[in-house]
Parts: structure tokens; sequence; C-alpha cells
């Protein structure tokens, strides 16, 4: 189990993609609830949002291959087909058939591949402003996945400045410095700074589109949450992606930008909890 103020995953399960450490909060008789984090950060941007929902939850987190505290090699595919598959073979690991699903960012089209793709179920899918929708990627993600051999060679100190300034730019309100610094930590390393760009690297707006199509077909509960101050995706994408799934609802979250576990947790967990008491 997680405890105290660190968050050390402390399983690790042998996926196709490398090894993913996880780990699982609340009491074993819960409701299951999967969450799945976004790039470039880590199951770690959950943690107030994890430990709210395991007062009555079964709450499963995990760092994809590639990022946190799972493994990072050379040559490893990082890319979201390969984590729809992990997320699929998760599942299957923990015995989940129906859970709850909520996920951010990039992990947002990780779900959607997993259930879309190879049949995961859900009992309800929560997507806090994922990465769904054509087109994505900001002027810096393009830039980066067309020299990423260049900023892999950047001088440590160069890279961590870069990565310190795109993560604080997901916040609208800003990051705590403690924060920032263990959001960015995983990346500082030499086998994290490879990592870092190749994750953007293998980011391929392909993998979405051949899903976006499929989401008129999504016959379960759907929430669309969304930072109204997000700067990555704007908010108009949450309303278009709410608009596009039949049983989907959409609930803006004021003042909070990308990073909305960390702008408004408590008004997410809010709208969270609210959603799973409506799901059947």
């Amino acid at each position: 189990m997680t405890t105290g103020t660190d968050w050390p995953l402390a399983h690790t399960f042998t996926s196709t993609s490398g090894a993913v450490r996880w780990d699982r909060l609340g009491p074993p008789e819960g409701p299951p609830v999967v969450l799945l984090h976004g790039t470039p950060f880590s199951s770690y941007v959950w943690r107030g949002v994890a430990r709210a929902l395991a007062r009555d939850h079964r709450v499963h987190v995990w760092d994809m291959p590639g990022y946190g505290r799972s493994e990072k090699a050379a040559g490893q595919d990082v890319s979201l087909a390969a984590q729809g598959r992990v997320l699929t073979e998760l599942l299957a690991h923990w015995g989940l058939e129906e859970p709850l699903v909520v996920a951010h960012d990039i992990g947002g089209a990780v779900a959607l591949r997993a259930h879309i793709l190879h049949g995961a179920r859900y009992r309800a899918l929560a997507l806090v402003d994922p990465v769904a929708l054509a087109p994505w990627g900001s002027p810096f993600f393009r830039l980066v996945r067309e020299h990423a051999p260049v900023f892999e060679q950047l001088p440590p100190p160069l890279h961590g400045a870069l990565v310190r300034a795109y993560v604080s730019s997901a916040s609208a309100p800003g990051l705590r410095p403690d924060v920032l610094e263990r959001l960015v930590e995983p990346w500082l390393d030499l086998s994290g700074q490879a990592a870092f760009y190749r994750q953007i690297a293998q980011a391929d707006q392909r993998h979405t589109d051949e899903i976006q199509r499929r989401y008129g077909d999504i016959a379960i509960p759907v929430l669309v949450c969304w930072g109204e101050e997000d700067t990555w995706i704007p908010v108009a994408k949450g309303r278009e992606l709410a608009a596009l799934v039949p049983r989907a609802r959409f609930e803006p979250l004021a003042g909070a930008g990308h990073l909305v576990q960390e702008d408004a947790p408590a008004e997410l967990v809010a709208a969270l909890l609210g959603f799973i008491t409506q799901v059947p």
C-alpha cells in the first residue's frame, strides 16, 4: 500500500513494453477505480484525488512504461498504441472486469484505445482534459518530435530548465516549487532525459485518428471534465468531445489549467464522486 507523503508504487508488473510500477489504495472490497496519467507526468499527479477516492473505493494507480518510476529504456515502445495494450494487460493482471476509469491527457487516448480496440470493459469513463480529438500537439511538441535526437543531447541544466518551464505551463495558478520538482524529477537523469524526448517523438496523432470516428459507438456513461484555463488543449475541445459521445456529460472547472489535479483537486473529486453516484 502507498503510505505517507511519498508515492513509492510498491508493485511491479512486466508488460509488453517494460516493467510497470503500480500500487493500490483503499478497501479491498471497494468498487474498483483505475487512474491514468498523461504526459509528461506520472501517477504522482493523482495522489490527492486517489487518496480522496480511496475512502470508499479500491483505487489502482500506475506509471506508464517510459514514465515516472516505470522502466525507461532505449528502443522502448511508449506510443499510445503500446500504452493501450499495456492497460489491457494490467486490467487482466488486476482481475478487474468493469472498473471506473479516470484518465487525464494522453491517458484519455490510452483508455479510449483499450476500450474501443482491445475490448477493455469499463463501468464508466471519466476523461480529464484528454488527448482525443485532432488536431493535437503544441508547437513545442511538434518541434521536439521533428528534432528529438538533437534535444536528447542538450546539456542537463538546459534540459532541466526546459522541462520545468514546460511542466509549469500546465498549471493556471502555478505549481508549488516542491510539487514542480517532484513532477520533473523522473526526467532529469540521463535515462529520464532520453525518455522525455522519446515519448514526444512517438506521440502520433494517427493513434487517435483511427478511433475518433468510433466515439459515437461508446455505450457507457462518460464524464468529460475540463479546466477552463487550459492553454495546452482549449476547453472548446472538451465540448466538442462531449457532443460526439452519446452518454457524455461535460463539466468545466473554473480557474484550472491543463493539470486539473493540481489546480482544482477538490472540485475534480466532487465532479468524479457526483458522476460515480449516478452510474448504475
